[in-house]
């Protein structure tokens, strides 16, 4: 899981941690809020409930190609007995469940999907759950307003070293006197140039790969991504008052594109490009 994040419900810290891009809530922190010091009975006692495994069998059916029904089944008939007891380790270690995760150390607990941590914490308290829904949306919208932030500032940046990078085509690349369309042919020329070296394709391939994009390649492009272009642009700029051939800038720009997404990769939590 990545780095955990805590948001504050009704005085409880809630720990939210992330697993293939989905929400996971620590359904320990969320038992707290009504037995501080046995959470993990509260937890057992709700998972004894038949519309409990209802429930969490319906959404691993949903959302999980590798859960084992039969053994779902044979825990939905014993369900509501009194003799019936679950915890969620024979839960995940009886039908392959991913909805609910159980982790060891300092930092464990029990975690689910928020779909079903939501359903938990209906059980505990319904205005408790209201209250964390609350919370979990303002924690959402305090990150894409982050990210929305990063992505223009990057943006920006490219913009002004784009700026930098035509300045150097004009003077170097273009001969006087040749037409608009000339001027405009080599601008492409340049941009694609880039985007080769970055991206592995011109902006005409990715949009006949992308048809229905309401954009170019380039507004799809990652943070991450959008830093190396603004590098590469000031440095093809160089390159270019250098008087190197594009074939030998192309290597050069690809070289320099791979080995600073490499240290990227290496330095951050960023999924490698595909």
């Amino acid at each position: 899981m990545a780095k955990n994040k805590t948001i504050l419900v009704k005085g409880t810290e809630i720990t939210i941690s992330t697993r293939d891009e989905k929400d996971y809530f620590s359904l320990t922190d969320i038992a707290r809020y009504r037995n501080t010091v046995e959470p993990f009975s509260v937890i057992n006692n709700w998972m004894r409930s038949k519309s409990t495994i209802d429930f969490i069998g319906l959404w691993e059916k949903l959302n999980n190609p590798g859960f084992k029904p039969i053994e779902f089944e044979r825990f939905r008939n014993e369900a509501g007995n009194n003799y019936f007891v679950l915890s969620p380790q024979r839960w995940i270690e009886s039908t392959k469940a991913v909805g609910i995760i159980s982790k060891s150390g300092r930092y464990g607990g029990t975690f689910a999907h928020k779909d079903i941590a939501f359903e938990f914490a209906s059980w505990i308290s319904s205005e408790f759950k209201l209250y964390l829904i609350t919370e979990f949306q303002r924690l959402k919208d305090d990150e894409h307003s982050r990210l929305d932030l990063e992505w223009n500032l990057q943006r920006t940046l490219a913009k002004i070293n784009y700026r930098i990078h035509t300045d150097a085509i004009k003077e170097n690349l273009i001969p006087a006197e040749l037409s608009k369309s000339q001027v405009n042919l080599v601008y492409a020329t340049e941009a694609d140039l880039l985007n080769m070296a970055l991206f592995g394709k011109t902006a005409k391939q990715w949009r006949d790969e992308n048809h229905d994009a309401d954009g170019n390649i380039r507004d799809f492009a990652t943070i991450e991504q959008l830093v190396i272009l603004s590098n590469l642009e000031s440095v093809n700029a160089i390159l270019i008052q250098q008087g190197l051939p594009q074939s030998t800038r192309l290597q050069q720009l690809n070289a320099i594109a791979i080995s600073q997404m490499t240290s990227l990769v290496k330095n951050s939590n960023i999924r490698k490009l595909k």
